[in-house]
This record gives C-alpha cells, sequence and structure tokens, in this order.
C-alpha cells in the first residue's frame, strides 16, 4: 500500500519540527554552557570533539535552518543536499568519542575515564545528526522522483545479485587497514596490551570487524548460513545482522579517527610518535571507508523488491 500524500507531507513536518525541537534544545545546552561555565569533563576535558564553544551553537542553528529550507523547497538542489549531509557528518564527527564508549558497554566495561554527562550529550549530538539526515533523505525522495515506500530511484547499475568488484575491493581494503593496523603496533610493541583482558577483548572485535565482517558482506555465506552452522544452516541470513554493524562500525571510526587526524595535524600531544599515529589512523579511515562502502553494495544487493514501484 503506497503513502498517501497528504500523510507524506505531514509526516515531513513532523521531521522537520523533531529537527528544530531537537536545535532548540540541544542548541540551547550549548548556548548555556558557552556564555556560562560549561561543566568539567574529566579527562578528555570535552564532550565534543573540534565543534565546541560558538561552534557547537552554530551547528545547532545551522541544522535547523537547513531543516526548514529542506521542508519548503519542492525542487532537486544537489547544493542543499550536499551541505545538510555535510552537517549531519559534522555533528556525528563531533561526538566520535561516542565509538569506543559504546564497545565499552559492549566489552561490558565503561572505563575510569567515563563521564554520564558527557556520554548524554554525544548521544544527543548524534540524536541531531540522524534526524537531520532523515530529513534529507526525505528531500530527496520528495524532489528526485523517488518510489515514497522505499526510497528507491532507478539508477543504471543499481540492481544486481553478485557483489559488484568495487564492493569486493573495498571489503579486501578494510582486511588490509586492519592487517596495517596491527602491523603498525607490532613495531611500537604490544606491551601491557595483551595483559589487560578489555584490550584483549577489543582486538579481538576489531579481528570480527576488518575480517569477518567485510568479508561475509561479499561473499554468499553472508546471506545464507553455511552449512557447518549448527541449526541455522541454509537459512537466510538477517540483513541487519550485517547491516547494522557494517554501518555502525564504519561510520563511527570514520568519525572518530577523522576527527584523530585532525588533532595530528592541529599539533596535539601524544604519546606516540607522528609515523605511528598516521599509519594507525589511516588504516583505521581505509577499514571504515571499506566497510561503508561493502555494506552499500549488501544493502543494495538483498534488500526485496518494492511492492509499490516495483524496483
Amino acid at each position: 500500500m503506497t503513502t498517501s500524500a497528504p500523510a507524506a507531507r505531514e509526516a515531513g513536518h513532523g521531521l522537520t519540527y523533531a529537527v528544530l525541537g531537537w536545535a532548540v534544545a540541544y542548541g540551547g545546552v550549548r548556548l548555556a554552557w558557552t556564555v556560562g561555565e560549561a561543566p568539567e569533563f574529566g579527562r578528555f576535558g570535552t564532550d565534543l570533539l573540534g565543534f565546541t564553544g560558538w561552534l557547537s551553537v552554530a551547528m545547532c542553528v545551522a541544522a535547523g535552518v537547513l531543516a526548514v529550507a529542506l521542508d519548503r523547497l519542492v525542487v532537486w538542489w544537489p547544493v542543499l543536499a550536499a551541505v545538510t549531509w555535510a552537517t549531519a557528518g559534522a555533528l556525528v564527527a563531533a561526538a566520535a568519542i561516542l565509538l569506543p564508549e559504546l564497545v565499552g558497554f559492549l566489552l561490558f566495561t565503561v572505563g575510569p575515564y567515563f563521564d554520564p554527562l558527557a556520554f548524554v550529550s554525544r548521544l544527543g549530538c548524534v540524536t541531531g545528526a540522524v534526524l537531520l539526515g532523515l530529513a534529507t533523505a526525505r528531500y530527496q525522495r520528495r524532489t528526485r522522483g523517488d518510489c515514497p515506500d522505499c526510497c528507491r530511484t532507478v539508477r543504471p547499475g543499481l540492481r544486481h545479485s553478485t557483489p559488484a568488484r568495487w564492493a569486493r575491493w573495498a571489503a579486501y581494503a578494510t582486511v588490509a587497514g586492519l592487517v596495517a593496523r596491527f602491523a603498525a603496533q607490532a613495531v611500537v610493541g604490544f606491551d601491557g596490551l595483551i595483559d589487560d583482558a578489555t584490550m584483549v577483548g577489543l582486538m579481538i572485535g576489531m579481528v570480527l570487524a576488518g575480517v569477518l565482517l567485510p568479508l561475509a558482506l561479499v561473499h554468499r555465506w553472508g546471506e545464507v548460513w553455511p552449512g557447518w552452522v549448527p541449526l541455522l544452516a541454509g537459512r537466510t541470513i538477517a540483513r541487519l545482522l550485517l547491516l547494522v554493524p557494517g554501518f555502525g562500525i564504519g561510520t563511527g571510526i570514520v568519525a572518530y579517527f577523522g576527527m584523530g587526524m585532525v588533532q595530528v595535524v592541529s599539533g596535539s600531544e601524544s604519546e606516540f610518535s607522528d609515523a605511528f599515529l598516521w599509519v594507525a589512523m589511516a588504516a583505521y579511515s581505509i577499514l571504515g571507508l571499506g566497510l561503508v562502502a561493502a555494506s552499500t553494495d549488501y544493502h543494495l544487493r538483498t534488500r526485496r523488491p518494492c511492492g509499490a514501484c516495483g524496483r
């Protein structure tokens, strides 16, 4: 059943109001912290990276203004879409510390430097990024002629049943990025890492995210459980089982280590050499970008045809 135009329009207004509400609420907090006295955030000294003070306030204002512009325009304007996606990306990058914190939760530890207020602030920042991203996606559907039910646009070469060549290369690049990361660590040594249970768990997670996940995204055994898996052999694998960590981890890694590179360029002090930091962060960035690319192909390849448009 297709969505009626009035209902779709009403839903779009609701999304715009959500972004505006977030901009007022979160922006108000950022403004109060900027003109007043911001809380102490422990070891990091800040809740966000890069976009703090008046820059954080400006980001909230920009998100609200862009959401209104997206809602009012009735024609496709690529520049506006690019600016709004960039703004959403900047909000994610500002909250990049959220990635290791979430990994810590998965390992049942938050570490000695965890700050609840900073964590909530980062969640709030990412919430704004998600809302603005949804508003941008809705604008694209509405103005480019995409299907209102499935958001798809007919483009040559978009539908395929086997992994695209570029997706395979992206998956292999992900594995290469992980190998480069461990090679850099081997040069400086693993002293102190293998004695920490949390770090061992993190390294195991890195292997799963940097080897098993990307290869599953571009091979048949990432769509159907292999014969050696008890009870599940031959059954279709739920798409979200790969897509959620693929997009989530990939995007988080790119944001976190992208901001790390910015800090290295700006001359931030570190216990590691610049050579190690550049190699490690570049390797992580390749890993993250490869995951996002392979996940994109997996999504396009495995989604079901739309009942409304048949695409």
